[in-house]
């Protein structure tokens, strides 16, 4: 018996859960992603991308939240501990000390691209299942892809 409970079928239930949780590790270590490259970031373009990892991180961490909350509403916990993340995150490791801006655009442009890469699998994934689940992460993809246009324009 959960908590809170949700109209969605058992099975529909299943595969909206691993959507959603599939998400939010996505979206709060993208997060942490974009922090770090802003932390230890140096170079001439610093001010532009440092500010524009603002933008990534501030999205990245309202998107995980209305994913944790959507997972909420349909009876399904959200994991969004620190173990969780580290434990099932596929995102490549962010590199220790300093970065230059041309380096850290890079890297953010590959996690960005795996992240986009999952998060369209999902939306495929929820389309039965969930219409109202799909439609947010239909948003939400449209924003990353965004942010990733913006970055990859940074190092061309």
């Amino acid at each position: 018996m959960y908590a809170i409970t949700s109209p969605l079928p058992e099975d529909d239930r299943k595969v909206v859960a691993e959507a959603l949780q599939g998400a939010l590790v996505d979206l709060l270590d993208l997060s942490l992603t974009g922090k770090q490259a802003h932390w230890t970031l140096y170079g001439p373009r610093f001010r532009s991308i440092h500010l524009q990892l603002d933008e990534v991180v501030t999205g990245a961490r309202e998107f995980s939240d209305a994913v944790a909350e959507r997972a909420a509403a349909l009876g399904i916990t959200p994991d969004g501990r620190a173990a969780t993340i580290a434990a099932d995150s596929n995102l490549p490791g962010f590199p220790a000390g300093w970065v230059r801006d041309s380096d850290a655009v890079a890297a953010v442009v590959e996690s960005l691209a795996l992240v986009i890469v999952r998060m369209r699998e999902r939306v495929t994934n929820t389309a039965e299942a969930d219409p109202v689940t799909q439609d947010l992460l239909i948003s939400i993809t449209a924003d990353l892809e965004k942010q990733h246009w913006m970055f990859q324009a940074e190092n061309t």
